[in-house]
């Protein structure tokens, strides 16, 4: 992949698990969403490692340790090992390391994800900004019953002048009852309280790309994620593939009015698309087409979807099918890859303002 601006989701004869060596996946509105599997997930998963492909679970997710979400995972019906985890939790930890002494002192506002982290780097967690040469502050997803009163900890030695470094900015998190405040929105309460930034470590920055490639090796991965800004935009800074999965935070607008740096290379439902190949988006007469349906751009500002090769509006009179995940006459997917491919041309380097509304009213995604 290079970073040229993308104006179509990309096509590939092979089955993604045969043509990347190891998937790099989210698990928070990935893998799993409030503790329990996503609809596809365990069997998907289980499919693509039995024929070769190398699972890594890469989470901006810094609450629990590579060890307990790997006893998660296996819970699941997916088994998994603590080196098959990547946490930001180990990306910030690696970070502070190189700009502290060895055992220093590192204050905590987060869970034991953290902990664990920074004494694997020689380092020393504390729980109080009252500690005696105290060299950092670190800040991670805490769950939601983190106190009040740790961020008010975190703002007293960072108003101090202690360096503040973050997992990640995350402003949402999915779970099994809708979207929650992630670790982004914590990190604004102490940022309001301080005036400073933090360092951050996590997807989609430089910092959770390298801890990603120097635990697994990778050499062609595909990264897997729900989200635009934190997995599609790091597998973009990291020069690498992705696939987005409609099964998080991101809805199919959202995936229209894509910038550059967030649109994948391919689109899919659940993780079912690792195990299949991606139809290919055609230009047109018209507009584009995919499968059976062509997206177009018309003059008056609005994209409307036309069955291929005709004039009419598609799906007239009717619902749009619910096919396989690719190829088949009224698949909603062929349908939403048709309208990206018509919204990123037309947005360019910048973002689609066309009105899609009516034509995503009728995919049911």
């Amino acid at each position: 992949m290079s970073r040229q601006s993308r104006t179509s989701p990309a096509a590939s004869e092979q089955s993604l698990h045969q043509a990347y060596d190891t998937a790099l996946l989210d698990l928070d509105g990935v893998v799993y969403a409030g503790g329990e599997a996503i609809a596809y997930a365990v069997e998907s998963l289980a499919a693509a490692r039995a024929d070769g492909m190398h699972l890594a679970y890469v989470t901006n997710n810094a609450l629990r340790t590579p060890d307990a979400v790997a006893e998660h995972l296996g819970e699941l019906g997916i088994p998994t090992v603590a080196a098959e985890v990547i946490t930001s939790a180990q990306a910030v930890a690696r970070l502070i390391a190189e700009q502290v002494e060895p055992g220093s002192k590192v204050l905590v506002i987060g869970g034991d994800g953290l902990r664990v982290a920074l004494r694997e780097r020689g380092l020393v967690p504390v729980e109080s900004a009252e500690e005696e040469g105290l060299a950092a502050v670190v800040q991670g997803y805490g769950g939601p019953d983190l106190p009040w009163g740790r961020f008010a900890e975190a703002s007293y030695a960072i108003n101090r002048g202690v360096p503040w470094f973050a997992s990640n900015t995350d402003l949402t998190i999915p779970g099994a009852r809708g979207i929650a405040p992630g670790n982004g929105a914590a990190v604004e309460v102490v940022r309001i309280a301080t005036g400073a930034e933090p360092q951050v470590a996590g997807k989609p920055l430089p910092p959770m790309h390298r801890e990603t490639v120097l635990r697994t090796g990778a050499e062609r991965p595909l990264v897997v994620g729900d989200r635009l800004d934190t997995d599609i935009e790091g597998a973009f800074n990291g020069e690498v593939d992705s696939l987005l999965v409609l099964t998080g935070v991101t809805d199919a607008e959202q995936l229209l009015r894509a910038e550059p740096r967030h649109r994948p290379t391919y689109v899919d439902r659940d993780l079912r698309g690792l195990l299949t190949g991606q139809p290919e988006v055609e230009p047109c007469a018209e507009g584009f087409r995919c499968g059976g349906w062509t997206a177009v751009a018309t003059n008056g500002g609005v994209l409307e979807l036309r069955e291929a090769g005709e004039g009419g509006e598609a799906g007239e009179g009717g619902e749009v099918g619910q096919g396989g995940q690719g190829g088949e006459v009224g698949d909603p997917l062929d349908a939403l890859r048709a309208l990206c491919a018509a919204a990123w041309t037309v947005a360019g380097d910048g973002v689609c303002t066309l009105d899609a509304a009516k034509a995503l009213a009728r995919l049911g995604l």
